[in-house]
């Protein structure tokens, strides 16, 4: 009969025949944490580091998209204009936008717990405006259905759309981060031939090949 050590030295053989490991990898050392920025709220009395108005000039010459994000909620649908919109992630499929700390739709969409992005066309400035203001029913008159997967409004006659739940929301001064996962998403090739409506510098424009 074979005693313990001729059993381990066959296992050891055919680990080795197999190219297995015969011994346990040693434990990959931490990574050493990136340090944080100093980072802090600008006391009473101080001088901001930037002036606001220089920032939201110089950053306004950043042309961008344009989109509403909507949910679905009681007594009715909750949305509003986002510039601050984009791709985050193909695998996982992520996509992030920011709003303001202060936005008074904002925990609407967050209660509801998803919201769709609709991208706007070229000729889709005065339906941005209407979505830009704050209060009212910025719904009336609007032409929309529920978005597959969540039911959020899907407005009708856009080039695209995309349907997400919420997946995190993070700090970011004195907005918030919110990325979500996308379950859906879609577009429409007629509504996409007028191009996209495109912010630059205050005021709407579209894209000349």
């Amino acid at each position: 009969m074979m005693g313990h050590a001729g059993m381990a030295a066959t296992a050891v053989r055919y680990l080795r025949s197999v190219g297995a490991p015969t011994t346990a990898a040693a434990p990959a050392a931490p990574a050493t944490p990136l340090p944080r920025p100093a980072l802090r709220a600008v006391r009473e009395g101080e001088r901001a580091p930037l002036d606001p108005a220089d920032f939201r000039s110089v950053l306004g010459h950043f042309a961008s998209g344009v989109t509403v994000v909507t949910a679905p909620g009681e007594p009715g649908p909750a949305g509003f204009a986002c510039q601050s919109f984009a791709s985050l992630s193909l695998d996982p499929p992520l996509v992030t936008f920011m709003v303001a700390r202060t936005s008074t739709t904002w925990p609407r969409i967050a209660r509801a717990g998803v919201f769709c992005v609709n991208v706007l066309g070229a000729a889709q400035g005065e339906l941005c405006r209407g979505f830009a203001v704050s209060g009212g029913d910025k719904f009336a008159g609007v032409s929309y259905g529920p978005a597959p997967a969540t039911g959020s409004p899907r407005l009708t006659d856009i080039p695209a759309w995309i349907d997400c739940t919420i997946q995190a929301v993070h700090t970011g001064g004195d907005h918030l981060i919110v990325v979500g996962r996308v379950e859906a998403l879609g577009t429409d090739p007629a509504a996409a031939e007028a191009g996209p409506l495109l912010f630059h510098r205050g005021t709407f424009g579209h894209f000349s090949p």
